[in-house]
């Protein structure tokens, strides 16, 4: 047997596998003769059927099996000897005129190399570092939510401007008959507000969608329609009062402080509000964190330049899925993969000249994190170590958890690797100001 490889440029070559019979024939006769063995031919005794006609009936498809089983090892093995960093998986090339009763058999394999380039962790165009910090406003906003939770809810004779209302929204044409409860709070201009205010239980309101809600959010929870109706939606409904509550809002003393924090680390409204600030910015710094590994993931795809051999990529994703695409079809999926596939190889890079793993001690022990925090959440403070492990290894033993959390682990090891090694324009915003700058 002899494999060879030519380059047909710094991006694509072809490898030619020739085999002749010495290569396989020991192998096909020893299966041929466990066939013999074993075959069952009416007119032989077990185990006495002649050679020849077992050579006859399976000789072909044993030497084709055998064949095809030897040049993927084979191709295999020199592909890791040769160090080839390859694109995708060899793509066969059709031969019209190849015939299985030759003496000899050449296969050609095309092959996508990996670009070679170099990876500049300075790039000209700085990603912004945005640090969240959580405003008095939010703050306040917080400790009023706290207290509205933890508050006394009583009936009330008619509507104010802090009460929540209780009642039904009609609109005939658009088949709308929907009960709800929504905060006056939540409502938009004086007009709809002179509406609510004073209304009695058994008063009919009518109302205009548009402008209704400070949110259109609150608008599509409200009247039940999908995300795409309530964009723009402009119609008249009716709103039938049946239930006017208001919420007599939680004193800010002890009591509370210690249904909220049983380790009585809050004494005074000052530690509370601290506590929020605290807890929000962690919050904060997670989103922010996951905004910037993004942002650079974008920055370095965009000033890491390199060709791809696109050609080679998109013949073979018509072949790769269950299903198999026509030119245009894997074109247009190769066009959407593309950046992904420029990442992967970035990454890779990365993680390769700056010595970044991942061993399966610190899967396990980042599984084991996640786990622990998620039974602090249902009450279980102090699992014992046993109990982690084997729930570990249980959710390891799935290949898409252990895939995920495999992948948010190499992220964060990124992330680290990042923040030490690159320069930002850093940022300090409110979260409503980062929500505005981010997702525009």
């Amino acid at each position: 047997m002899n494999i060879t490889k030519e380059n047909v440029d710094a991006l694509n070559a072809v490898v030619k596998v020739d085999i002749v019979a010495e290569d396989y024939q020991d192998k096909v006769t020893k299966v041929l003769n466990d066939y013999r063995k074993t075959a069952n031919i009416p007119g032989f005794r077990k185990g006495h059927v002649p050679m020849g006609m077992v050579k006859k009936q399976y000789g072909k498809s044993v030497m084709i099996d055998e064949v095809n089983k030897l040049l993927q090892e084979s191709l295999n093995k020199f592909l890791v000897e040769e160090k080839l960093d390859i694109l995708g998986n060899p793509l066969p090339r059709v031969q019209e005129d190849f015939n299985w009763d030759a003496d000899k058999f050449s296969f050609e394999f095309e092959l996508g190399l990996a670009p070679e380039f170099d990876v500049n962790l300075q790039p000209k165009n700085k990603v912004t570092q945005y640090n969240i910090v959580a405003t008095d406003e939010l703050i306040e906003k917080e400790v009023e939510n706290i207290q509205s939770r933890y508050g006394k809810m009583s009936a009330k004779d008619e509507v104010t401007e802090v009460a929540n209302v209780t009642g039904t929204f009609v609109n005939e044409e658009k088949e709308i008959n929907k009960k709800s409860t929504i905060s006056v709070k939540d409502i938009k201009g004086k007009t709809n507000l002179k509406k609510f205010v004073g209304a009695k239980v058994g008063d009919v309101l009518e109302l205009e969608t548009k402008n209704l809600f400070e949110d259109e959010h609150k608008l599509q929870g409200a009247l039940g329609v999908s995300h795409e109706e309530v964009h723009g939606l402009d119609i008249p409904v009716t709103f039938t009062i049946e239930e006017i509550t208001e919420i007599e809002l939680a004193e800010l003393d002890q009591e509370l402080f210690d249904k909220l924090f049983a380790d009585g680390s809050v004494k005074t409204v000052t530690d509370l509000k601290d506590k929020i600030k605290e807890d929000a910015e962690k919050q904060f710094q997670q989103q922010a964190d996951q905004q910037l590994l993004n942002a650079i993931t974008e920055n370095l795809v965009e000033s890491t330049k390199f060709d791809l051999p696109a050609e080679f990529l998109q013949k073979w994703l018509q072949t790769a899925g269950e299903k198999e695409l026509t030119a245009d079809q894997a074109a247009e999926e190769y066009s959407k993969s593309e950046k992904g596939l420029r990442y992967q190889l970035i990454e890779g890079k990365i993680m390769k000249d700056n010595d970044i793993k991942l061993d399966y001690a610190e899967l396990v022990d980042y599984a084991k994190g996640f786990i622990r925090a998620q039974m602090a959440q249902f009450g279980n403070m102090n699992p014992e170590e046993k109990e982690l492990e084997d729930i570990a290894g249980r959710i390891l033993q799935n290949q898409d958890e252990a895939r995920r959390l495999q992948e948010q682990l190499i992220s964060q090891k990124l992330l680290a690797f990042y923040k030490e090694n690159m320069s930002f324009d850093t940022k300090e915003v409110s979260y409503e100001d980062f929500i505005k700058e981010v997702y525009k």
